[in-house]
């Protein structure tokens, strides 16, 4: 295949995520650079030609010839018209996450796409992060055993970029969404607190506890408030833990294991389980943005479809938050087996 025949993509947004996506799209062999949309123009410099940066959609769209996929990575509540517009030209989206801001919003995507004949998927980054991945082959692979847990760790400082939602629906999305993806069933009940500690409209902590269909527990803690950037998914089961650091796409194993402690009854009594061997695996190490793009990409050109979190995914991952926020409200456990249907 010439290079002429390679799929062409654009970026809807210059921002945080927006401006690595077009990064990629103009140094990927994968895949061409059709230009990129943002009414406050490139003022991060990540398009090499300013020529192909357009203060708008249509601009874009009338420039030549029209993008095979756009990378949508405006604010969330700003999906939706953005989404319908390039359905409507035939372009098919790979949305940042999350899909939407609600889930009737979401819902409206999916359908867009559908009217249209367009591939959507959403860009829940982590599932490309090599340590994930190998953690979730692992546990597939029955290593653990019976699982027990599935627990993240998402904190760090304020990202200023953040202004349409709150630390549920854009960092804690990422969680619910790995929840689902470990725990492999969709969640069906959660219990939440949030704190707002920053005078802002949207929380900024939240804590949250629940279960998956195939009865494995789960909780995340996510916030905005902690000085220390931490990024930490473990998985328990019968015969020891998985432990990913995603920062830096570490994966660690802890063995369980039965060691006499030589009579020393207090010592057994205090540490219980036995601690075996810990091991750190080799992973390769690849970016996950430019993962994504590739198997995005890949997609369009007829792969395997199950590479990429589906628009109803996405939309799974909406509801659940929104059942978080309910939660949080009301003080009780929400159920949501069937909700996102």
């Amino acid at each position: 295949m010439g290079s002429n025949d390679l799929p062409r993509g654009a970026v809807i947004g210059l921002g945080m995520m927006g401006r690595h996506h077009a990064r990629i799209l103009q140094s990927n062999p994968a895949m061409r650079f059709a230009g990129a949309v943002d009414p406050g123009g490139d003022r991060f410099d990540a398009v090499l030609d300013g020529a192909r940066v357009h203060a708008t959609l249509d601009d874009l769209l009338s420039a030549g010839e029209a993008p095979d996929f756009a990378v949508v990575a405006v604010p969330t509540e700003e999906h939706l018209p953005i989404v319908r517009s390039l359905a409507t030209a035939g372009v098919h989206v790979l949305i940042e996450k999350p899909l939407a801001a609600t889930v009737d919003e979401a819902r409206a995507i999916i359908d867009v796409c559908a009217e249209h004949g367009v591939v959507g998927a959403v860009g829940h980054v982590e599932r490309c992060n090599p340590a994930l991945r190998e953690l979730r082959a692992r546990v597939l692979d029955g290593q653990l055993g019976d699982v027990f847990l599935v627990a993240t760790e998402r904190v760090g400082p304020f990202p200023d970029r953040v202004r349409d939602i709150g630390v549920v629906k854009d960092l804690a999305t990422h969680d619910l969404d790995l929840v689902r993806w470990l725990g492999d069933a969709p969640i069906e009940r959660v219990a939440a607190q949030t704190q707002h500690r920053m005078g802002r409209e949207h929380e900024d902590l939240v804590l949250v506890t629940g279960r998956v269909e195939n009865g494995r527990a789960f909780n995340s803690v996510v916030d905005w408030l902690t000085p220390t950037k931490v990024r930490r998914t473990r998985v328990l089961g019968e015969r020891g833990m998985l432990v990913a650091d995603t920062l830096a796409a570490d994966l660690f194993f802890y063995a369980n294991a039965h060691v006499p402690t030589g009579g020393w009854p207090e010592m057994q009594a205090r540490r219980g389980v036995a601690e075996g061997d810990m091991t750190r695996y080799a992973i390769e190490r690849r970016e996950p943005l430019a993962v994504e793009l590739e198997e995005f990409v890949a997609v369009l050109g007829g792969a395997d479809a199950t590479k990429v979190v589906s628009l109803a995914e996405g939309l799974e991952t909406v509801a659940v938050a929104e059942a978080v926020l309910a939660s949080a409200a009301s003080g009780e456990t929400v159920a949501l087996t069937g909700s996102a249907s």
